[in-house]
């Protein structure tokens, strides 16, 4: 090594120069490039990212190139083609790492070495990737300490790029500050590629070059690299300041866009008619409340349609107001009437001002059409109400003149309605004393039709100028039944519906003046009077209807004898409800609570009560005692509640069992008695055999089970074969009821004139005739 020759070379300072240029121009377009990479995002980040990071690489490895191809060597020098290829991408990674650096949102210190740190390696491994590219007859040798100052230069270089790419990549203008960090930054990456040159020294050797992909750099080859180098660099700056400015029209359209719909967004807002209009006056712009109230479109609004919607008495006046502010330029303000989608016009008071740019001229009309229509009325109202304090005033005079006359013909007057007045509260305490009087009567009735009676017999006296009509709802309460009128009253239909009726509806008191076709009964449609329809009441239920009518004579009925008219109906509803409660106590006295049968003391009744009515019209009578077979098992097995049960389907078996006319009635315990009118012993007899099989066929459940099979044994007696007496006729069944007990039950057995004489119920030494009658009270 130390027998070879030391080579030294010259830098020609033009191609330094060109050298430092194209580091200038590549740090300009970097620092271009980091403002449109951060502003770009998406895949459009992306392309810049990896165009950017390609250009300003290839503007890097281009000065290092051309400062390479400044040394002038004593020898030819070439370079390997895929080696220099390799150094180009260690440039463009350098680049692409810088790009990303900077582009983030914010860049922490440690961010900045790192970045700083691969940056600065990836521009010393261009650097010495391409002295490796190298092809000459010359051994290089590099000086370690010079060689680790060109790193730190390339790292401490890179730093104050990342550092000034950052700061500056917002401003998106050419600027001297933009200016001069370029140059800074242009300066100082040669610093490093020369620094790494003079690391580096060239010694002699005899040892046969290897040229294999190899390529000699001529002057044409530099100017061609170096004008390459710009006009990448040149395009992709272009490109950067085309894009930002298609990205500044489209900003300058996207706000005047969210000017636009901040306008529209503000105009729908605004309880109003707004528009606008042209310089020359023509409507280019409704907001929504201008639709609604006129029903129209915009199509139907433009130009002068919308003078089709001005009052024909207010059109003049808005036209030259409207043509007054054209030629002015003044504000418009005028009052008219503008036609609605219902076909009504409504008061509007119209505004218009003129919108003006930096120059005074006008570029834009700015209207609006408040509705006045509810003030227009109230100063309407408050001119006539002037009006008429004005005609009060005038005829204030008139009115004292008149007082002074009015005055003895008012105290004359007053002694005639005082006279009346006596009069009437004369005729009210007769009537009140008469309405009295019927109440006493009434709670002395025993039956409805002495009630009915009675309220028809006073109706006249109390009500004497009106007609009226009392109606009752029938049992089913489907229909009404009119059961008396007074005075000739003018009653359509003898019955009707509830529903045809408003107070039975409501079951409030329902009056309808004469004349008037608002919710008239549907019974009282042929009146033409005024009529008082008044619900009857009797403990909270409707029971019917009190319907009084006023006469031709008096057309109309006093509010003042609403209180006799309820009263009345009140008094009958309340003696409707004694003698129903009176019914409802006599029907419990006579039924059993258990199974709703007749119970013991109403047999009693009926029996002696259908024994004489047989005798007189000479009828047969049947009766049938039955009792259910085994009763104590079931309430041993069950218990007293499934008893009970059976007792209650037994009784409802039994009702359904029989004629309309028979009565059935629960004698005691589990026994009954069947009353049979006009049947003979073999109806009698069938009768008995009928409901013996319809019990047996009964299932009773208790409790979710079947309590079993249901038989009874039944005796029959009729009159008058079996007896003549009630206490025959019931010693004569209980007689056959044993004798079928005896013969294993579940049987119909007749009576005998034996069985009622001399039978003697088995285990007791009285005859069965003589168990009856002292058990039949």
């Amino acid at each position: 090594m130390s027998t070879m020759t030391v080579l030294s070379g010259s830098y020609d300072y033009r191609l330094v120069a060109l050298s430092i240029a194209l580091a200038v121009f590549a740090s300009y377009a970097a620092l271009d490039l980091a403002g449109r990479v951060t502003s770009s995002r998406g895949r459009t980040r992306a392309i810049w990212l990896c165009a950017g990071a390609a250009a300003m690489g290839l503007g890097i490895w281009a000065m290092h190139y051309v400062g390479m191809l400044a040394l002038s060597m004593p020898m030819p020098v070439f370079y390997h083609l895929p080696t220099v290829l390799l150094s180009l991408l260690a440039a463009i990674a350098a680049s692409a790492v810088a790009l990303f650096v900077v582009s983030r949102p914010a860049m922490s210190v440690w961010q900045e070495i790192a970045g700083s740190v691969f940056m600065g390696s990836g521009i010393a491994a261009m650097h010495y990737i391409g002295m490796a590219a190298m092809r000459c007859s010359a051994v290089i040798v590099y000086d370690r300490r010079i060689v680790a100052l060109s790193i730190v230069l390339a790292i401490a270089i890179s730093l104050v790029a990342l550092q000034l790419a950052f700061r500056l990549r917002d401003e998106k203008r050419t600027t001297v500050r933009k200016i001069a960090a370029a140059l800074v930054m242009g300066s100082a990456i040669p610093l490093m590629h020369y620094t790494g040159m003079w690391a580096a020294t060239f010694h002699s050797s005899d040892v046969a070059i290897d040229l294999t992909h190899a390529i000699g750099i001529s002057a044409i080859g530099i100017a061609a690299i170096s004008a390459s180098s710009f006009l990448v660099l040149g395009v992709v700056i272009a490109s950067s300041f085309f894009d930002r400015f298609v990205a500044g029209q489209r900003g300058d359209l996207e706000l005047a866009q969210e000017s636009e719909l901040y306008f529209r967004n503000m105009a729908e807002a605004i309880p109003e008619i707004i528009w606008t209009a042209s310089p020359q006056g023509e409507e280019d712009y409704f907001n929504q409340k201008c639709f609604d109230y006129t029903g129209k479109t915009i199509e139907q609004l433009r130009g002068s349609a919308w003078e089709q919607i001005v009052h024909p008495d207010d059109l003049e006046n808005c036209l030259s107001e409207w043509q007054k502010a054209l030629r002015t330029g003044q504000s418009y303000d005028v009052e008219y009437r503008l036609l609605g989608k219902d076909g009504t016009y409504q008061w509007f008071v119209g505004r218009a001002n003129p919108i003006r740019n930096a120059k005074g001229e006008i570029i834009k009309w700015f209207g609006t059409c408040t509705n006045i229509e509810s003030q227009k009325q109230n100063q309407q109202i408050l001119e006539e109400q002037i009006m008429e304090r004005t005609e009060q005033l005038a005829d204030a005079n008139t009115r004292l003149q008149e007082e002074m006359s009015q005055k003895d013909s008012a105290h004359r007057e007053f002694d005639r309605r005082n006279e009346r007045m006596m009069k009437q509260l004369e005729e009210r305490t007769e009537r009140a004393t008469v309405l009295a009087k019927m109440g006493e009567l009434l709670q002395s009735c025993v039956s409805l039709d002495e009630v009915f009676t009675t309220a028809m017999g006073f109706a006249p006296k109390i009500f004497p100028r009106l007609r009226g009509a009392m109606a009752l709802l029938n049992a089913s309460r489907n229909l009404v039944d009119v059961i008396g009128s007074w005075s000739q009253c003018q009653v359509p239909a003898k019955e009707f519906e509830p529903i045809e009726c408003w107070a039975l509806r409501t079951g409030h008191t329902h009056l309808v003046a004469a004349g008037d076709l608002t919710a008239r009964c549907a019974h009282a449609l042929e009146v033409k009077n005024s009529y008082l329809c008044i619900p009857i009441l009797a403990q909270g239920e409707t029971q019917g209807l009190m319907h009084f009518q006023a006469t031709d004579e008096e057309p109309e009925l006093e509010p003042s004898e609403l209180s006799f008219k309820t009263t009345f109906a009140a008094q009958v509803g309340l003696s409707i409800a004694n003698i129903r409660l009176r019914e409802a106590l006599r029907t419990q006295s006579v039924r059993d609570a258990l199974t709703g049968l007749y119970n013991r003391r109403y047999l009693e009744e009926l029996l002696e009560r259908e024994v004489r009515r047989a005798a007189r019209a000479t009828q047969s009578l049947g009766v049938l005692m039955i009792d259910l077979d085994h009763f104590k098992t079931f309430n041993d097995t069950y218990g007293h509640d499934a008893g009970d049960a059976v007792l209650r389907e037994t009784g409802v078996s039994l009702t359904r069992g029989i004629r309309a006319e028979d009565f059935v009635c629960r004698f005691g315990g589990e026994e009954f008695v069947v009353i049979l009118p006009t049947a003979n012993l073999d109806a009698a007899c069938a009768r008995a055999e009928r409901l013996r099989l319809k019990i047996k066929e009964l299932t009773v459940m208790h409790q979710g089970r079947s309590m079993g099979m249901l038989t009874v044994s039944v005796g029959v007696a009729v009159f008058p074969e079996h007896g003549l007496s009630p206490k025959e006729l019931m010693a004569g069944a209980d007689a056959a009821l044993y004798e079928a007990k005896r013969r294993g039950r579940d049987q119909v057995v007749v009576a005998t004139l034996k069985s009622v004489e001399d039978l003697t119920v088995p285990g007791t030494a009285v005859p069965a005739s003589q168990k009856s009658i002292a058990g039949w009270s």
